[in-house]
């Protein structure tokens, strides 16, 4: 699979009771245009997930992929972190 362009995130599971779809909340941090103060950005994606495999609070690698539904444009690649 060519993923020499894809865009890959690690982020955090917040949701897995859709089927075959987790939620996933990506936290950065970007500078303020104006004042030049970091502020931290969250961003949600939903991420198919074929095993069902990940859970709430589990840190997960997603990659960008072709749409898979309304919502949907990336997949889970792998579960980097269980949770406790």
């Amino acid at each position: 699979m060519d993923r020499a362009n894809r865009k890959v995130r690690v982020g955090i599971v917040v949701s897995d009771s859709a089927d075959k779809t987790v939620t996933v909340e990506v936290r950065d941090a970007k500078r303020h245009p104006k004042y030049g103060k970091t502020v931290p950005v969250r961003t949600k994606f939903h991420a198919h997930d074929e095993k069902n495999d990940a859970h709430v609070g589990d840190t997960v690698r997603i990659v960008e992929t072709r749409p898979l539904s309304k919502t949907k444009r990336w997949r889970v690649e792998e579960v980097v972190e269980r949770a406790r």
